[in-house]
This record gives C-alpha cells, sequence and structure tokens, in this order.
C-alpha cells in the first residue's frame, strides 16, 4: 500500500517540478534577452502557473500522500521521506495565503522585476517605489498569515536560514562591527589599480569567462553563461545550471569575480547526488551554506595570491596590452584593495559586510515598522555615509543597484555575510584535510570541489543547515574564523601594526 502512495508521489513531485522548470526558463529569460515589451504576457503567464502549482502544492491529496509517506518513514527510502518532511514545511507556508493573493503576488512581482530593470537605468526611485510598496506589504500579510505572533522579519528570515533570526544576527553583526571596522580605519595609503580600469574590450572578457569556468571545473554541457543587468545563478537540476554577468570595459575584475562568485554557486548544484537530483531536495540546503560557497570560491579563493599566480599567464594572453607591465603580485595587490565604496558586488572582502549590514538594518525596520519605502532612498544614503563614509551620488548606486529586492527576496541578504564568514571557518577544516593551496597554485581545483562535494554538495538538502555546517566546521560556528582570517590577510597586505 505505501509503495503505491510513492509511486503516486513521484508522479506529483515529476509533474510539480516540471511547472517549476517552466517558470524558471521563464524567469531566467526575462532577466537576460527577453525584449522588455513582452513583460505584461509574462507576467500573466506567471500567474496561470502559480496558481496551477498553489493548487497542487494545497490539494488535500498531496497532503495525504506526504502523511502517509511520515507515517511509514521506515518503510520509504530516506531521500522521499525528506522530500515530504520539507514539502509539508512548505506547504505550511503556502497553504495560508488566499489563492487570489499569492497569485496576484507572482505577477506584481514579475512586474516589479521589469520596472526595476527600467528604474535602475534612470536612476529613478520613485518609478520603482510603488511596485516595491506592494510587495513589502504582500510579504508582511503572508508572513502574519503563518505565524500571527512572530516578528515579521524573523519570520522572514527563517524563509532563508532555518532558525534564523534578527537577535543571532544582531550579535554577528556586532562582532563582525566589532574587530573590522577598526582594521578599515587603519587603511590608508593604496595600491596602483589604475591597470584595472583601462579599456577590456567585452569580446576579450567573454573568452576570460569560458576560462575561468574551465579553471572552476564546470562542465559546459551543464553549465552555460548568459549576460544580465545584476549577475545570478539559476539551477532547474544539477544538468541544466546556467550562470549570468555583466561586462564592464573599464573595469575587469568586476566581471572576473562576478563569474566566480557564480560559478561557484554552479559548482554546489553540479555536485548534488544523482540519485536526488530531480526531486525537490536536489539543490543547494539554505541561501547562507550556498552562498559560502560561492563566497569562498570569489575571495578565500579567487582573490588568493597563489589562484593569481595560476591564472595570470593566461589573462597576460588574453589581455596583452592591459596587462603588459603587470606582475601577479600587483593583480593581486589591486583586486584587494580595501576602501569604502558604493556597489556591494564589487566591494573588497574587508568592507563587503557593511554594506549587507546596511541592507539588514533597512528591511529590519522596513518589516518591523520602523521605516516606510518612500523613506529608503533618504536613509540608504545616510547610513552609506554614516557605514562606509562615501556620499550616495544617485539612486543607481545607492537604494537601485541590487535586484533582490525586485524579486521579492527580503531576509536574503544577510546570507552574504553568514556564507562569507562560514568559508573562513570551511577553509581551516578543509586545510587539515589537503594542501589547499599548492593546488591552487597550480591551477588545480579539483581537490577542493571533491572535499566540498563529499562534505557537503552531495546531500542536497537531505541534512538541516546548521547540523550539516556544523559537521563540516567539527565545532559550533564561531566567526572569529572570519575576522581572524580577514584581520591577517589586509594586515599583511597593508603592513598595518
Amino acid at each position: 500500500m505505501i509503495q503505491e502512495t510513492v509511486e503516486r508521489y513521484r508522479t506529483y513531485l515529476e509533474k510539480l517540478r516540471a511547472y517549476g522548470h517552466a517558470m524558471g526558463l521563464m524567469s531566467y529569460d526575462m532577466n537576460t534577452i527577453m525584449p522588455k515589451g513582452a513583460g505584461p504576457v509574462v507576467g500573466a503567464t506567471f500567474g496561470v502557473l502559480s496558481e496551477v502549482m498553489y493548487d497542487m502544492v494545497t490539494a488535500q491529496e498531496t497532503v495525504e500522500m506526504q502523511q502517509e509517506i511520515l507515517a511509514h518513514r521506515d518503510e520509504v527510502e530516506p531521500a522521499i521521506v525528506r522530500t515530504a518532511e520539507l514539502a509539508m514545511e512548505e506547504h505550511a507556508r503556502v497553504a495560508c495565503i488566499p489563492k487570489d493573493e499569492y497569485v496576484q503576488y507572482t505577477i506584481d512581482r514579475t512586474t516589479a522585476d521589469q520596472v526595476w530593470h527600467e528604474a535602475k537605468l534612470k536612476s529613478d526611485f520613485e518609478m520603482f517605489r510603488p511596485h516595491l510598496e506592494k510587495l513589502v506589504a504582500a510579504q508582511k500579510r503572508f508572513a502574519k498569515y503563518y505565524k500571527p505572533d512572530a516578528p515579521v522579519y524573523d519570520t522572514m528570515l527563517d524563509a532563508y536560514e532555518k532558525g534564523l533570526n534578527t537577535a543571532t544576527l544582531d550579535k554577528f553583526f556586532a562582532a563582525v562591527r566589532e574587530k573590522l571596522v577598526p582594521v578599515i580605519a587603519k587603511i590608508q595609503n593604496q595600491p596602483d589599480v589604475g591597470f584595472l580600469h583601462t579599456h577590456y574590450p567585452t569580446a576579450d572578457q567573454r573568452v576570460f569567462s569560458d576560462y575561468l569556468m574551465d579553471v572552476l571545473g564546470l562542465d559546459r554541457n551543464y553549465c552555460v553563461i548568459g549576460e544580465t543587468e545584476h549577475p545570478f545563478t539559476t539551477s532547474f537540476t544539477k544538468y541544466d545550471v546556467r550562470i549570468t554577468t555583466h561586462y564592464h570595459e573599464d573595469a575587469v575584475e568586476a566581471s572576473m569575480y562576478s563569474v566566480i562568485h557564480e560559478g561557484g554557486h554552479a559548482t554546489y548544484e553540479r555536485g548534488i547526488a544523482d540519485e536526488i537530483a530531480k526531486l525537490p531536495i536536489g539543490g543547494g540546503v539554505s541561501m547562507s551554506v550556498h552562498e559560502c560557497q560561492s563566497r569562498f570560491f570569489e575571495n578565500i579563493i579567487g582573490r588568493s595570491e597563489p589562484f593569481i599566480v595560476a591564472i595570470f599567464p593566461k589573462m597576460r594572453e588574453i589581455f596583452p596590452e592591459q596587462l603588459k607591465d603587470v606582475t601577479a603580485h600587483e593583480f593581486y595587490v589591486a583586486v584587494n584593495r580595501a576602501e569604502p565604496s558604493l556597489i556591494r558586488t564589487e566591494a573588497d572582502e574587508l568592507t563587503y559586510s557593511l554594506h549587507v549590514m546596511v541592507r539588514y538594518e533597512l528591511e529590519k525596520r522596513l518589516f518591523n515598522g520602523d521605516l516606510e519605502v518612500r523613506d529608503l532612498p533618504a536613509e540608504w544614503n545616510r547610513m552609506y555615509k554614516e557605514y562606509l563614509g562615501v556620499d550616495v551620488p544617485d539612486d543607481r548606486r545607492g537604494v537601485l543597484q541590487d535586484s533582490h529586492w525586485s524579486s521579492g527576496l527580503f531576509g536574503y541578504f544577510p546570507s552574504y555575510a553568514l556564507g562569507s564568514a562560514y568559508g573562513a571557518q570551511m577553509l581551516q577544516r578543509m586545510e587539515q584535510d589537503i594542501d589547499v593551496w599548492s593546488n591552487v597554485r597550480e591551477g588545480n581545483l579539483k581537490p577542493i570541489v571533491e572535499w566540498l562535494t563529499e562534505k557537503i554538495y552531495r546531500f542536497g538538502c537531505m541534512k538541516e543547515p546548521v547540523a550539516m555546517m556544523e559537521e563540516v566546521f567539527g565545532a559550533s560556528f564561531d566567526p572569529t574564523y572570519y575576522t581572524d582570517y580577514l584581520t591577517k590577510k589586509y594586515s599583511e597586505l597593508y603592513r598595518l601594526d
């Protein structure tokens, strides 16, 4: 009897995956090559498909199948049991939302994303504001439907990192501020970085991106690269992973590190075990663990001197005129320049978490009722002056720079900082098992990817994220590894006392 239920459930999951696949393909297309005028039609299609998926997820038959599987968990393979467990959690989040609101939110989010692209180009927050207000209001309602007695923002954080709340994050960011702000304050003499901002033709940067994907070991039969306003990665299964980048012809390192960052996400998805790859659990376990992988490859590996030494001969081959008088060491120093700046995705390792803190504080106030959407630009500008000491010249380089809010991803930003901190603690454990830096110096990242696959990637969502990372670390999470790593690195780079 239970095996019949399992087979019916597999059929249901396959159908659900197909609808999700279709919506994912449209989302990828919308953010890469879709013509501007297609937005309303695509939004309507998203609405129809989201209604179908809502009905499938909330159907009584679906709930009964999942309950039966959980009641007979000892007779069912663990991957199906885990899928049912997580599906019941997702059911609780979705079923409490009236269907008409759920569908309308999907349409509103699609429209908001389209408007955001145009508003950013025009540096016009007011164009985007009414759409953002709709998304914020909807998310507040949804959070209260789900957990009426919990703080709204805590509910939203929990959606991206199970168990995460503002109390935990307040302590984390306080520790980061305490340790890193004094280091930032000591930095004065800056290296010459002019060679990073000469002319790097987009066509040559595309060749460089292909090379970087090869270094990361990404099989181009299953992973492609596209171009977009704000780089992202999407994975339909481990067999279809798509990364994107944005080329700036006067800033070669911008795309370089977005490719490595998004390549880290793709490497995670490609490492999922085959037997769970087509199940809903066949993806990253949480946003912080996912960002741990991308930030680890982008910064700890990608901005290390051994890595620069390994790839620099190829860089000089692709950009002979731009780098003819530059050494690998000079390039290493330049791409690690630490200086308060405007753009999060282009920020150095040392100041990066301050960018995330600005967004965290704004989101916390926005969803706890202490800040209105209309006040975001002024507060953004004020906090950038307070936290980073920089003046924000316009909305494009200020409150409109990230795509997350236009996609309704409120509560996501802290995962970048947590993921960065996870990476530093993960490194110290990895170094006990393999010679990390000798391999990196040879341009051989395969042992690193194999280690990560064994410890993290292959499990998908089979484990709880906190417990899994504690297994990886061999201890509880401790942000001191992160602050010590950055203090040591930048003290050596800038010869600080």
